[in-house]
């Protein structure tokens, strides 16, 4: 067994869970150790719910996402949402809309399909996926969720090409569920910008992870029960210290499915982003208790996909790329 982990060694890789829980000296764009992201704002009375909240707290959040995707909001809530995020310094990251469980398969809802999960069946899909991105685009975005790998790869082609802006950020989806180094950096290398791992990662685990990328990544420390559930607002300070560059992800335990969301389901929605952002009041008072000296990015910082609200002006928009994700994010000596 030895050889087998000296080969993966020889890769770059750990050669195996990493126990001795390595401290991380990666850091993002603006020498910060962390940010918070919250997710699931479904609309423009959500995220004006959740900024409302926010304020109360006094509660600083740097990036709102969002799973029921850009095709099922309309071109000006799109913009009222990226006006809102635009005036705050705040990232805005809507799901791409087409995906397999939108589609007509049965495959990813049944027991057995299920690891089909997101992803896009045939070429047309494909098609309607990045349409999907370069509408949200046109309209201001900077950031999108994707949950499939040609997709992720097509993305990086669309930001060579100038069929997306260049600092457009791809963050991918926890229902991708890379769980192993391996698979980590292979979604970097595909052009992930940002990476969501699944939520019941141990901490060796999650340690060997960040020791084989350079890219943010994203941790759920309270999981929606379809992620599993889980609370982890103790071990908050080990992931900042173990994780960074790392988005402290705070979904919401008793969430019921709400997928895909519209008007019928606003109340609930509004609901559960105010108790969201409690829940996420509360894991900032751990990070004050417990690693008080851990470094935040400001908002507006390098690397947060500030969306553009005046609409393109020299053909993305006037914000200038600023370094985003893997590209920029530093090691203690030197760049990815």
């Amino acid at each position: 067994m030895e050889s087998t982990r000296a080969f993966l060694r020889s890769l770059g890789f750990a050669g195996g869970d990493l126990y001795e829980l390595p401290t991380s000296a990666k850091r993002f764009p603006d020498g910060a150790q962390y940010r918070v992201e919250l997710p699931s704002v479904e609309g423009p009375a959500a995220l004006e719910a959740t900024l409302r909240e926010a304020d109360r707290y006094g509660l600083t959040v740097h990036r709102v996402s969002q799973g029921s995707g850009i095709m099922l909001l309309t071109d000006g809530e799109i913009r009222d949402m990226v006006t809102m995020c635009a005036e705050r310094g705040m990232e805005l990251s809507l799901f791409v809309g087409p995906r397999g469980t939108w589609d007509i398969s049965a495959m990813p809802l049944t027991p057995g399909g299920r690891a089909a999960g997101l992803r896009h069946e045939g070429a047309d899909q494909l098609v309607y996926a990045m349409e999907d991105l370069k509408r949200g685009a046109s309209l201001g975005l900077r950031g999108a969720l994707v949950a499939d790998e040609g997709l992720l790869w097509l993305t990086r082609r669309m930001k060579e090409s100038g069929e997306l802006p260049p600092d457009f950020v791809v963050k991918c989806s926890v229902q991708m569920m890379a769980s192993n180094p391996v698979s980590a950096r292979i979604m970097q290398d595909l052009g992930a910008d940002t990476y969501n791992l699944p939520t019941g990662l141990t901490l060796p685990k999650l340690a060997a992870i960040r020791q084989a990328v350079d890219m943010p990544l994203d941790i759920y420390v309270e999981a929606p029960d379809t992620l599993g559930g889980f609370v982890r607002h103790y071990e908050i300070a080990e992931l900042i210290r173990l994780m960074s560059p790392v988005y402290i992800k705070f979904g919401l335990r008793n969430h019921p499915d709400v997928y895909p969301s519209g008007a019928h389901l606003e109340g609930a929605n509004v609901a559960l982003c105010v108790e969201r952002v409690r829940r996420a009041a509360l894991g900032m008072q751990m990070i004050g208790r417990y690693c008080p000296d851990a470094v935040p990015s400001a908002l507006g910082a390098a690397g947060i996909a500030v969306p553009v609200p005046d609409g393109p002006a020299d053909g993305w928009g006037s914000r200038s790329a600023t370094g985003t994700g893997a590209a920029a994010a530093t090691t203690n000596g030197g760049i990815e």
